[in-house]
């Protein structure tokens, strides 16, 4: 087995033992999970050869130097009992629950997540807040992530038997409604009309990612900038179109802070349009014609 990570690290790569040999995975707990140990994290540019269930050799495809990993991974990729360069994604997601609940604070009810990865950051927002935490959606195990999902409208079909409110908890009540981010405002919109339909009296969004306004060139499905609900809008217009009485984001400091990597180590092409890479222009110009088509 060859294993290499990509030189600037924009994604994981783990290195562990399984029943006494040597295992690689994108993630700690793909490895555990085997009943096997994490051990370190693949460094960029770092190349493995295992041989019979050892590490045979190692080496560098790339010299040593920046690095950008992907905010994305601690926001909404990974597992929350995983790990990614020694940060827990659990307690990065919950840093930035209470993050969000000092920079937009809100009077509510309840607080409620959009499972299953915004559970960490509602309960750090409940934490700060003051405001109590309950499971008021309750998630369908055999659907599939619909921001992943390729068409729009299998998507937006998703999204109603992915998710199911609890009228009980929901009705009379003013809802502070957690999601770890926005990407096309698809899910969010039938969620918050799911909300409002089961009586709540007020639904106001807070977001545990800063607005995303760019494609991504690197591997996440985000490659048409007309398809970003945030890009070009302020956060009363995304309010609107979702249905929501208002909508916050997580700052790009706060961000940072909850990962606690240096934002020069971080990939933030998709909320800053500033990427580690050059992006030919070449690609740049198929992708607006693609968008323009």
């Amino acid at each position: 087995v060859v294993a290499f990570r990509d030189p600037l690290g924009i994604r994981p790569l783990v290195v562990g033992t399984v029943e006494g040999g040597t295992a690689v995975a994108s993630e700690t707990v793909a490895l555990e999970l085997m009943g096997g140990q994490a051990g370190r994290d693949v460094a960029p540019g770092e190349i493995l050869v295992l041989e019979r269930g050892e590490i045979a050799r190692t080496g560098r495809i790339a010299s040593a130097g920046e690095r950008a990993h992907c905010m994305f991974e601690w926001v909404y990729f990974s597992r929350p009992d995983s790990a990614a360069e020694g940060r827990s994604v659990y307690d990065v997601r919950h840093r930035i629950g209470q993050r969000l609940a000092q920079e937009s604070p809100v009077t509510a009810d309840l607080v409620v997540p959009v499972p299953d990865s915004a559970r960490p950051q509602a309960l750090g927002f409940s934490v700060v807040s003051g405001i109590p935490y309950a499971e008021a959606l309750i998630k369908n195990r055999f659907v599939e992530r619909t921001f992943i999902l390729p068409d729009q409208r299998k998507r937006e079909l998703e999204v109603r038997v992915k998710l199911h409110p609890v009228p009980g908890l929901l009705k009379g009540r003013r809802v502070v409604l957690l999601d770890d981010s926005i990407v096309r405002g698809t899910t969010l919109r039938e969620i918050v009309h799911m909300v409002r339909s089961a009586g709540a009296t007020a639904v106001d969004v807070r977001i545990g990612c800063p607005p995303i306004r760019a494609p991504c060139y690197f591997g996440i499905d985000m490659k048409d900038r007309k398809e970003l609900v945030a890009a070009g809008r302020t956060e009363a217009e995304v309010a609107g179109i979702i249905g929501a009485d208002s909508v916050h984001y997580l700052s790009l400091p706060g961000l940072v802070e909850a990962i606690g990597l240096p934002e020069r180590d971080l990939c933030l092409g998709c909320l800053t349009a500033r990427y580690p890479l050059d992006v030919p222009a070449e690609r740049r110009r198929h992708q607006k014609s693609l968008e323009e088509f």
